[in-house]
């Protein structure tokens, strides 16, 4: 497949064939084309609200299909016309490969076999790799780029997991970045799939029983004709199914229309945890978007028959994130009563939380963040501010050690489900180091060799700065700012403020190559981490979340001020970008502040916060934003809606809306919405451009040429915003 937006030739939007003089012409762009207004009025809670374009959430109609159409190619058109644009993607291309393989998801099992997905030097896009201890031969398991030749339509590995022995490996795949994952089972021998294969299973948390004969996964149900979107994820249940059966034979064991008699919500999507040595299985839930839940406890042995029994351990209240079993015992961590959270281990032959004991205690500075178990002991990963660390604990000494780190940046503990080993796996990323992969043995971290990085030429020397700012209420806010060293603050700087502030999801150090095309153009590039984000802990997260929410934008209206009054840029200069729920953040910083930014990139944003729980992925995600059907979260919802916030003769910033068609999380409405209205509102004079991608999706499954081709995109158009290149005549 070739990648979709090519520079220098016509442009092919999936299906959509454009005509050449529309789209080739480097003289002549056509204008895009005008959304005409549809008012719906509706009255919520005695708020009258106006929605001109609310026609456009239907995608499937063919009058919005062309007016998408049309704005999609505008944007190509325009971006191709950035003085520099194909040169940066190229270079953008030259150091991502050149920064060697990318290896992410690493999981060991036992028997030292250790999987993970991989992209080789120069390759497109990510494959299912394996191999018998860290120096042993690699073999290629899975390859999604085979079945994207045979289709023209690029193919994303979901998740895997492989059974305890080996013998078997499941695996989700999706097409078009949709995320609409099907899950396989491969015969590792035989290198071929077993024939049983299982639509709509999207969630990652399929897992082995003991024998590895057996695996449980969650399944969405069969959509029914008519239904509401956000009929979705409802009602999904847990499938078991046996190795060598028609897939028509798996069994449903868990789930809210299964387990009547558990109390479940329609919401509650559910998983089973197993582990070897083990004659427990627990069930979870979450509703896909937080991961706190119900807890139940079962015996393996009756799992399917009509005497499984299960046993109440957790419910949300009890603020449990994350889990880990081994034998008799389940670990568990939770920020109830602990903010900055802790480890707790309980017997599971006395299954009640209030005999469970402490087995990795608060840290007393930072936020524990992630936990694995090792045969004998445990090591929790702890947030420094963007910085993650590791601590060890000995049983019965819950208050661990600091394990000395090789270089100062973010470390990620590798998944060991089977908790085989005296040691863990861990990769350590920073700001400037490229990411190595660790065996940590005790106190000592050995490089695996399992990652080879080759050294970067003429890369700029980079200066790294944390600061905190003062917010409109006196909140400090952690921020860190990158540039090259020397920077002179005379505010001529090309900077691009970043932030998320949603889920307790902090920004985090980490190598980036794509970056150094942004510095080597002067660029700084700004990361806060606002409220919403989970960097001080729960009660700063929840400083962010519904009723709370403005403090998100505020704090980033806040770091905007601080980085023009310290020099480092001017509102001719200063742009800012948020992705997802970072659409709030980024939408109200601009709606709010308008005349501080140069332009803005909206990357697969929510902008219709009210109108946003109707979709499919929207349901899932009331519980951290609110319900248009409470009376006071809707007021919430409103006052977050960037959409609503757009108000006309207001010269807004140059705006460049990053779209996937096929996106399962954000709608494609949400941006078409907010183009509409930003064109019709604006005065400035500034392009606002819905840049779209039909085989693209929320970023998941992207492959690297469609990655680099939308950061070349951003970068360019950010620097013809900000007076630094021009448009080609």
């Amino acid at each position: 497949m070739q990648r979709l937006y090519p520079t220098k030739a016509c442009v092919v939007l999936g299906a959509w064939l454009l005509s050449a003089a529309a789209v080739c012409s480097a003289t002549e762009v056509p204008a895009p084309p005008v959304a005409p207004i549809h008012e719906v009025i509706e009255t919520l809670h005695g708020v009258t609200l106006t929605d001109p374009y609310r026609y456009l959430e239907n995608l499937r109609a063919p009058d919005v299909q062309e007016w998408f159409k049309g704005q999609g190619a505008y944007a190509r058109a325009t971006l191709d016309r950035i003085a520099g644009r194909d040169a940066m993607e190229k270079r953008i291309t030259e150091l991502t490969s050149a920064s060697g393989d990318a290896i992410t998801r690493i999981t060991r099992m036992p028997g030292d076999r250790i999987y993970y997905l991989k992209r080789a030097k120069g390759e497109r896009q990510f494959k299912l790799a394996m191999r018998v201890g860290t120096r042993g031969a690699e073999h290629i398991l899975m390859d999604p780029e085979v079945e994207a030749k045979r289709t023209g339509v690029p193919h994303a590995i979901n998740y895997y997991r492989p059974s305890w022995d080996g013998k078997y490996v499941a695996y989700g795949v999706s097409a078009g970045g949709s995320e609409d994952a099907s899950l396989h089972i491969l015969d590792v021998e035989s290198g071929h799939d077993i024939a049983a294969v299982f639509e709509r299973v999207h969630q990652p948390d399929v897992n082995w029983l003991p024998d590895s004969r057996s695996l449980a996964f969650n399944q969405l149900k069969v959509p029914t004709p008519g239904e509401p979107e956000s009929e979705a994820y409802m009602d999904s249940r847990v499938m078991l199914h046996t190795v060598g059966e028609a897939a028509d034979k798996a069994v449903a064991v868990f789930g809210p229309t299964v387990t009547r008699n558990l109390g479940l919500g329609r919401l509650d999507v559910g998983s089973l945890l197993f582990v070897p040595g083990s004659p427990w299985v627990i069930a979870r839930t979450t509703d896909t978007t937080l991961p706190e839940g119900f807890l139940f406890l079962g015996r393996v042995a009756d799992l399917g028959k009509p005497t499984m029994a299960w046993t109440k351990i957790s419910g949300y209240e009890d603020k449990i994130t994350n889990l880990a079993l081994r034998g008799n015992d389940l670990f568990f961590m939770t920020h109830a009563n602990a903010p900055r959270k802790h480890v707790m281990r309980l017997d599971l032959r006395k299954p009640e939380l209030k005999f469970a004991v402490e087995a990795a205690a608060s840290p007393a500075t930072g936020v524990m963040e992630d936990f694995a178990l090792t045969r004998d002991s445990l090591v929790t990963a702890v947030r420094h501010g963007t910085d993650i660390v590791l601590r060890r604990y000995a049983k019965g000494k819950p208050q661990g050690m600091d394990v000395p780190m090789p270089f100062q940046g973010a470390a990620y503990l590798s998944d060991e489900p089977a908790h085989a080993y005296g040691d863990v796996m861990y990769t350590l990323s920073g700001w400037t180091q490229m990411p190595l992969t660790y065996v940590l043995r005790g106190e000592l971290s050995v490089n695996s060799g399992l990652r080879v990085n080759p050294e970067l030429p003429n890369l700029p020397e980079l200066e790294v700065r944390n600061v905190e700012v003062s917010s409109y209420d006196g909140a400090q806010v952690p921020m860190t700012l990158l540039y090259r060293r020397g920077l002179k603050l005379d505010g001529s700087n090309p900077t691009l403020l970043n932030a998320y502030g949603a889920y307790g999801f902090s920004q985090t150090a980490g190598f980036s190559a794509a970056r150094v095309a942004w510095f080597e153009k002067g660029g700084v590039l700004v990361l806060a981490n606002v409220r919403g984000s989970g960097v001080n802990g729960d009660p700063w997260y929840r400083a962010g979340q519904k009723a709370t929410k403005p403090n998100t934008w505020k704090d980033g209206v806040a770091c905007a001020q601080y980085l023009i009054a310290q020099g480092y840029a001017t509102p001719k200069t200063l742009a800012v970008m948020g992705t997802s729920a970072g659409g709030i953040f980024v939408g109200r910083a601009v709606t709010t502040a308008p005349e501080l930014f140069a332009a803005a990139v909206f990357d697969v944003g929510v902008m219709d916060a009210v109108r946003a729980e109707d979709s499919a992925n929207g349901a899932t995600n009331i519980s951290e934003f609110g319900t248009a059907k409470d009376s006071q979260e809707f007021k919430a919802l409103l006052e977050m809606s960037t959409y609503h916030h757009i108000k006309d003769g207001t010269a807004y910033p140059a705006v460049l809306l990053v779209q996937g068609m096929n996106d399962p999380r954000v709608d494609a409405w949400h941006a078409g919405k907010a183009a509409a209205r930003l064109q019709a509102a604006t005065t400035s004079g500034k392009p606002i451009l819905l840049r779209l991608d039909m085989q693209a999706g929320h970023g998941m499954g992207s492959t690297a040429t469609q990655r680099n081709a939308m950061t070349a995109d951003i970068y360019s158009f950010l620097l013809w915003q900000m007076g630094k290149t021009a448009l080609k005549e």
